[in-house]
Formats: structure tokens, C-alpha cells, sequence
């Protein structure tokens, strides 16, 4: 299924790549002959970066039949592929294993590899630096990685979440610098990825692809490569209409979990239970979705996203109120769940500092590994901070990893969940719901629990929302 944005929904006409550049006959065969091999599969497919982003999407050209080469600067991820451990718990490791046996699937650190790969997807971080502002540090060495290593006929396709313009104002530049002519020598575009880990509704190739090339061939071949893996491939004009979409997804998603959040805190002093209105509200079968309420917002994208759109805002003059402040509405809720314990120890006579507080869960959402942004982690900071002696729980975080954000953290791994742990503690923090948790265990024997996700409904003796 393809479409294109001036017919939304529909099947967009099949363009001639054999004069999509609209330039020498020299491009024109090459970008013929190049959508051909995506059509026929015999094209190789480079994926830099095997994370949560890269690797689903390269075992999915794998299992489709490219070759694919996956690429990362983490030596550790590449043996363990070479060894077919899966290194992401909730991707099926037997994917895996069957890739690599065809013989479809290879990872990498060798970068001069590049050259062998037909089109390069570039999946690599775009976090935030100190000052909130984006950092494209990955991106830009990335792209110089591929410069030195550019030959005609390649298409390069950036994925990294990213403000408006980044593809045409630095990728295209960068690769430039390397002699070649985009457009005619080698192709370039942006298509958002849109993983959700762990959703079982929607995997890697279910959710379609939005594509804008700096050209129409660049556009007519990055439709070309993912049309043959995803169920849709939606066209649009240009690489910031697909670098503003992406944007826009999560902003959306990140302003309406900021209205139920501030929703949570003004409900509480009226008595009224947050989970039960929005309940109630979700019954209606039109003009309303349904957002949680939480102890914070957390992963890659939602925490960071809206940040790169206020931020290319203002370089035009104008500033993205409503965003900041759902980022301000959303960024307090790990204070006022601490706010939350510290009123609730009082009413036992006791201090944060000194006390024994529990964590329930590390990943930013249930049942994944993936603990990027998560909240979970600056309430562990500000716990540390104010002297209580802190441990967690998480089946699926057996280890806390080291967090750029959070570069201070001592190490820690996760204690064994039982009766007797859970009175030895004077707090749990249930801060990701976790369906593997024996939750009626720990309504049963934990003296305080601060339920930041919702979980305990009703009225306990020992819960206290948050």
C-alpha cells in the first residue's frame, strides 16, 4: 500500500525513476537500476545503529529477504550477535538465530563496510544536551562516517528523530563535501522511525512509513526500499514535512500526558480519584482519548521530541508556548510524587532521610527493558539526594544501566521481590507497572505505597497516589 499527500488514502501513481532526476542519463540509470534491485530484494540494506530502533528494523529487511549489514561503534553489541544473543528482551531472539542462518543478517563495526550497502539507514540517538537544546552529535559523525565512504548510487535515508530541516540543511551539505551531487550521484531523505517497544498490536512493519526525499527521485527511492518490508509507505513533499510529522506525533502525546498529569494534582486536594474519572470519561465512544497519568514522562522520544521543535522555534522568532509547558508540567511530577512520600512518611513520624525505599520497576513503561528517560531514575536520584537508602525491583532491568542523564548513579541491580523484603522497607514507589509484579503481595505486606501508575484501586489502608 502506498500513498501520497495529495490524496490522502489512496495509491499514489507509479513514477518513472527512470527520469526522476530530471538530469543526466548517467542518474537516470542509476536510479532506475537501483529501485529495480529494491523491487527484486537484491539490494543490501546498512543500518547504522543497533538499538532499540535498529535492529527490529533490521531483522525486518532481513526476514523479507535483503541483505542486510547492521553497523555500531558498540563492540559488545556486535558479539553478541555474532553470538545470536538478542541483547533486547522483548524482540524474539529466534528472529535472530533465523537471519543469520539464511545468511541475511550481519552486524558490524567496521565502517568502511559502508560502501557495500545499496541504501544506509541511520538510526542513531538525538538527545537533548545539558542546556535542553538538541544534540546531534551522532548524527553529524555519523553522516561524516558515510561521507568518507559515499560512492554513486547509494540512498541514504535518516530515521533519527530530529527539528525540521536537519536532513537538507546538514546531511545533504556533509555528503555533498564528498564530490558527489545529490540527486544525481547519490539520493538522501527522512523517514521517522515510529517503534513502540514491547506494543503487541503493532510491530516494526505494521505501522506505516512516512518518506520525504530533498528530490523526487530521493523520494520515489525511499518509497522503493521500505515498500517491500511495510504495510503502507506514505509520500509526502519533503523531508521537514516528515521531520515535522514525527514531531508532531509525540507533541501530541506529550501534551495530553502533561493535561491528565496537572489533571492528578488538582483532582487529589477534591478527593476525586484521577483513575476513576478518566474511566468514566473513556466510556464515551467519541471525542476523547484516553491518557495515564504517571510519575513523569519517559523514553527517547516523548521527553525529548518537543524540545527540538521549541528549539528550531525560536530560531524563526517564535516561541512553542503550549509545548513548553506541558515539558514544565511534566517534569515536576517526579518532585511531587516525592512530595507525595515525604507527607506520607510525616504522617508516620518518620524522614525521607534514612529511610528504606523500594522502587517498583526502572523501564519507562510495562513490561519492556528499555529504560531510557525513565522517570523511575530521577526519582531514584532525588532520593539518593535527600539521604534514604534506595533499592529497586524490575523483572525486566536486572541491572541499572549507566544513564547519560544520570551520570552520578552508584550501581545497583534489582532485589529479589518477597514478603520479607517487602516489610523490611518503610516505602515502594510504584513507579512502572509491571504485570509480572505480584501486586496483591505487596498490598498485603508493604507498610507505605506511593502509586504513582493507578495499580491499587479502591481504598488501602497503605496506598497513597501519587
Amino acid at each position: 500500500m502506498t500513498m501520497d499527500s495529495s490524496a490522502p488514502g489512496s495509491r499514489a501513481p507509479e513514477a518513472d525513476l527512470g527520469h526522476a532526476d530530471g538530469g543526466t542519463s548517467e542518474g537516470s540509470v542509476t536510479s532506475a537500476a537501483l529501485a529495480a534491485r529494491f523491487a527484486s530484494r537484491e539490494a543490501s540494506v546498512g543500518v547504522i545503529g543497533l538499538g532499540y530502533v535498529g535492529l527490529p528494523l533490521a531483522l525486518a529487511f532481513a526476514e523479507r529477504g535483503f541483505s542486510v549489514l547492521g553497523f555500531d561503534v558498540d563492540v559488545k553489541k556486535i558479539e553478541a550477535l555474532a553470538a545470536n544473543e538478542c541483547y533486547i528482551r522483548h524482540l524474539d531472539g529466534d528472529r535472530l538465530r533465523e537471519v543469520r542462518a539464511k545468511g541475511c543478517f550481519e552486524a558490524t563495526d567496521d565502517f568502511d563496510r559502508l560502501r557495500e550497502a545499496d541504501a544506509i539507514l541511520i538510526c542513531v540517538p538525538t538527545p537533548l544536551d545539558a542546556h535542553q537544546e538538541p544534540d546531534l552529535s551522532y548524527v553529524d559523525q555519523t553522516t561524516q562516517q558515510i561521507a568518507q565512504r559515499l560512492r554513486t548510487g547509494q540512498l541514504i535515508i535518516l530515521e533519527s528523530t530530529t527539528y525540521p530541516g536537519t536532513t537538507e540543511e546538514q546531511l545533504k551539505p556533509k555528503l555533498e563535501a564528498s564530490g558527489l551531487v545529490c540527486g544525481r550521484d547519490f539520493f538522501l531523505a527522512f523517514s521517522p522511525e515510529r517503534e513502540d517497544p514491547g506494543n503487541p498490536n503493532f510491530g516494526t512493519t505494521d505501522i506505516p512509513k512516512v518518506v520525504g526525499g530533498v528530490d523526487e527521485a530521493s523520494t520515489l527511492l525511499a518509497e522503493a526500499v521500505y515498500q517491500p518490508v511495510f504495510s503502507g509507505v506514505v509520500r509526502v513533499s519533503s523531508p521537514r514535512v516528515a521531520e515535522a510529522a514525527k514531531l508532531t506525533e509525540n507533541i501530541f502525546r506529550a501534551v495530553n500526558i502533561a493535561l491528565v498529569n496537572e489533571l492528578k494534582t488538582v483532582y487529589e486536594p477534591m478527593g476525586i480519584d484521577v483513575w476513576e474519572v478518566l474511566d468514566a470519561a473513556a466510556t464515551k465512544p467519541f471525542g476523547f482519548m484516553r491518557f495515564t497519568p504517571g510519575p513523569g514522562w519517559g523514553g527517547h522520544c516523548i521527553p525529548v521530541d518537543p524540545f527540538y521543535l521549541s528549539w528550531k522555534a525560536r530560531g524563526h522568532g517564535l516561541r512553542a508556548r503550549f509545548i513548553e509547558l506541558a515539558g514544565e508540567v511534566n517534569r515536576e511530577m517526579p518532585e511531587y510524587v516525592i512530595a507525595r512520600l515525604q507527607n506520607a512518611l510525616n504522617d508516620r513520624g518518620q524522614a525521607v532521610k534514612g529511610s528504606r525505599i523500594m522502587l517498583l520497576g526502572l523501564a519507562y513503561k510495562p513490561d519492556i527493558d528499555d529504560p531510557r528517560e525513565s522517570p523511575a531514575f530521577e526519582l531514584l536520584d532525588r532520593l539518593l539526594r535527600l539521604g534514604a537508602d534506595v533499592s529497586y525491583h524490575d523483572p525486566h532491568v536486572p541491572k541499572a544501566p549507566t544513564m547519560r542523564t544520570w551520570p552520578d548513579l552508584p550501581p545497583m541491580t534489582s532485589t529479589a521481590l518477597d514478603s520479607d523484603v517487602l516489610q523490611a522497607v518503610d516505602a515502594v514507589i510504584l513507579a512502572t507497572d509491571h504485570s509480572a509484579v505480584d501486586y496483591e503481595m505487596v498490598a498485603a505486606h508493604a507498610p507505605l505505597i506511593i502509586d504513582t501508575r493507578g495499580v491499587f484501586r479502591g481504598q488501602h489502608r497503605n496506598v497513597v497516589r501519587a
